[in-house]
Parts: structure tokens; sequence; C-alpha cells
């Protein structure tokens, strides 16, 4: 079967989309003469003729694009407001998804449990079913509204991640600022049009104590991380180490 064919079988079967770490995880490269099976990938689900691009990370297959979910493609069917909902909560599942894979425990807020990612609750992916109490009850309160929590095998939040897809970034610095105290690091993941917008909120002096440690990854940017952890987890497990 052809590497192309191989790619295609896998979407087909996830329902005709896929993340790209998805793919990394499911073709199996054991036989393609490459030293080099992920940036294959890559290059083959960027071949217009079979694939196109949804958001960043994800892909599907064009003879499915009259089959796919609706709430997949942005169009004028679904209400901008249930689109940026969805968009929320893809992201917090990539994000579930990394953390799952580096062994911490993770967590999101109780309201998003039913959320869809893909063809997943996020409620499914997270490992916490109930927020660890590692602190006072009036910091709890905010650290339990972060988007995305992981947590060590100390049960200490050892970072946590708030996306900004249409929301207040200031907002979430204020969060991060009541969990000061803790060694924890801190994320905003937004689009990169809002990096600016991030650099001038972090410049605030009330954002001082903790301006060295927020970190702003853009959405390119979170996808490539979780597909490079497939890829390194899958040559993890090949050798064994």
């Amino acid at each position: 079967m052809a590497q192309r064919e191989e790619v295609i079988k896998v979407m087909e079967h996830n329902g005709g989309f896929a993340t790209l770490g998805y793919i990394n995880q499911k073709v199996d490269v054991s036989n393609w003469k490459t030293k080099t099976p992920f940036a294959s990938i890559r290059r083959i689900v960027q071949n217009a003729r079979y694939f196109f691009k949804i958001k960043p990370g994800l892909w599907a297959l064009n003879s499915y694009k009259d089959k796919l979910p609706v709430e997949l493609l942005s169009n004028k069917k679904i209400p901008i407001t249930q689109q940026n909902e969805f968009n929320h909560s893809y992201y917090q599942g990539l994000i579930l998804e990394i953390g799952n894979m580096n062994n911490y425990e993770t967590f999101i807020p109780y309201q998003d449990k039913n959320k869809k990612f893909l063809n997943k609750k996020l409620g499914d992916i997270s490992t916490i079913k109930e927020f660890y109490y590692f602190t006072y009850e009036r910091i709890i309160r905010k650290a339990i509204t972060v988007d995305v929590s992981w947590f060590n095998e100390r049960k200490m939040p050892y970072s946590l991640f708030e996306i900004e897809h249409s929301t207040d970034i200031q907002n979430s610095l204020l969060k991060f600022l009541e969990l000061q105290d803790f060694n924890t690091k801190f994320y905003i993941v937004a689009d990169l049009t809002r990096e600016r917008e991030f650099n001038s909120k972090i410049d605030l002096s009330a954002f001082k104590p903790i301006k060295k440690r927020v970190k702003f990854i853009d959405y390119e940017e979170l996808t490539e991380f979780h597909s490079k952890t497939y890829e390194y987890k899958k040559l993890e497990n090949k050798i064994r180490l």
C-alpha cells in the first residue's frame, strides 16, 4: 500500500478527518523506506489533491468535505458564538492530550466536561474528575476556572493554560497573578495576531510579579507541539526507552 493510501485509510477510519498527531500515532510507518516518516506524513497531507486543512493541526479528506460534522467547518450555518466555542474546546483538547502523553494529570473546568474535542468529549480526555484542593479556598476558586491544568505527581499545579480565542487576555493574567506563590508555569494560548496585545497587557505594572513566568503560545506552535509529542512517543515506544 502506498504511503498516501495508508494516511487516507487512517483518516477514513476516523470519519474523514484527524489531527496530525493522531495520524502520526495511527499510521504504521514500520515498512516505510525512509528515515523521516513523520516528515513524509506532513508532506502527504499538504497535497491539495487529496487533503485540505481545516485549522492548525487538523486535516481532512477532500472526498469527505460534504460528510464532515458541520461544526468542523467555518461557515455561515453555524453562529459565530458556536464556532468560537468549538475552536476553544479544540485547543483545550490538544493541550489535554499533550499533558496526558507527558504523564501529567489533566483537568478542565467542570462546565467544559461535555464540550466536544472533535469526536470526543473533553471530560473523557481529562484524567482528573475532581479538582485537587492544593491551597486556600479563595485561590482555588480562581484556579479551578483555568482552561487546562496539568498536575504533577505531588498533586500540585505544574502548568496552567488559558486559551484566548475571543476573550480578554487580562482576565487570564489576573488568574495567574493569584497563583504567583506556586512553582507553576503559566501559558496564554491564542492566535499569533494577539501576541502584541499579550505583550502590552503583561507589561502592565500590576503583572510585574509574573511577567517573566507567563509565556505566549500561538496556535501553530501548539499544534506542532502536539504532533511532535506523538512523534516522540511513538519513537520512544519503538526503542523502549
